[in-house]
């Protein structure tokens, strides 16, 4: 599994939480783990798109909640039992990958594979199994 993380430059905090996807695309290997950067990024985009509309689905259910989960909401104020109530967003897969692409190409992130930065959409990068793709935030300078 790849794992993916995000930082941004002059924050300690992670921007999110690290998440792992497949090795490989379940359509195509080239077989040495190789692709392109632009191709990667795609893939990480069309995933978590996935994962969005799961976790929208998810939220649609009534769920139960067990006394532990009950306690341990009390303590950070806010108890919820899902938003049953609220309507799922449609999200266009293909205009979030060309979204990504133009913020890389903008240059307000840079991509790390196992610690080397690809500025290059084209690139062939060579994944291991456990490689780490980090996304840097850059922050922007005000008044320049």
């Amino acid at each position: 599994m790849l794992t993916i993380s995000g930082k941004a430059l002059g924050r300690r905090r992670p921007l999110f939480a690290d998440f792992s996807i497949p090795t490989a695309p379940h359509d195509a290997d080239s077989g040495d783990g190789s692709t392109t950067l632009r191709d990667l990024i795609d893939r990480i985009v069309r995933h978590e798109v996935q994962s969005f509309r799961e976790r929208q689905q998810d939220r649609q259910l009534l769920r139960a909640l067990t006394a532990r989960q009950i306690d341990a909401a009390l303590e950070t104020g806010k108890v919820t039992m899902g938003e049953s109530e609220v309507e799922p967003q449609d999200v266009d897969e293909d205009a979030a990958v060309g979204t990504a692409l133009v913020a890389f190409e903008d240059g307000l992130y840079l991509v790390a594979i196992d610690g080397t930065e690809y500025r290059d959409l084209d690139r062939q990068v060579f994944l291991q199994p456990d490689s780490r793709i980090t996304f840097i935030r850059l922050t922007l300078l005000a008044g320049g």
